[in-house]
């Protein structure tokens, strides 16, 4: 199962992680946000890092030209986008590879998709980093081959997922210290307890 870790503010998290075995790292680049960084910051983080690792955009209701601007600035792989705008012509307007968020409030929610890859997470009015989980029962009957599972999960109940056939978790408060700065032995867990499913 391929896991990302979200919210990197700085060098010494994204090797923790990277070391840990994580796939991918995420960047915060909504301003309200506790794990909110810059994208100049972002980049300086970035090359210094290894081969071979996915840095994430997270962005929040933000334009197709903010979202193509950071993501060249800061030399991101992916953007992660949570949006209100779901038309056709917003997400042909980007230059970046990109994944859709769906905060999902109901099972009806999750009956929508196109089959695409897509991250799942639990709704919350504060967009993430609430460790707010997904009822799991949501996703019974459905092909979770294509969904990446994120919102309120932890080392210790990574095993519930055994089963349903993820694609890969994102996690970011369930492997914090702080808001903002991670825990190197509980990213290590989590990594470990995700190979196991």
């Amino acid at each position: 199962m391929r896991v990302k870790i979200c919210g990197i503010t700085n060098l010494e998290d994204a090797l923790d992680a990277i070391n840990a075995g994580a796939n991918a790292l995420g960047f915060v680049f909504y301003d309200k946000s506790p794990r909110y960084i810059t994208p100049n910051e972002a980049l300086k983080i970035v090359q210094k890092l290894p081969p071979f690792v996915q840095c994430v955009a997270l962005f929040v209701n933000e334009s197709p030209q903010t979202i193509n601007e950071t993501c060249h600035i800061a030399q991101m792989d992916l953007a992660q986008i949570i949006t209100e705008d779901k038309s056709s012509k917003y997400f042909d307007a980007l230059n970046t590879k990109y994944i859709k968020v769906l905060r999902a409030k109901n099972k009806e929610d999750l009956l929508n998709n196109n089959h695409e890859y897509i991250l799942v997470d639990a709704f919350v009015e504060s967009f993430g980093g609430e460790g707010k989980r997904v009822a799991l029962e949501w996703f019974e009957d459905i092909d979770c081959s294509g969904i990446i599972l994120a919102g309120g999960l932890t080392h210790s109940n990574l095993k519930e997922l055994a089963g349903y056939g993820f694609y890969g978790v994102d996690v970011s408060s369930g492997v914090e210290l702080k808001k903002g700065k991670k825990d190197k032995i509980k990213m290590q867990n989590f990594v470990k307890a995700a190979n196991e499913i």
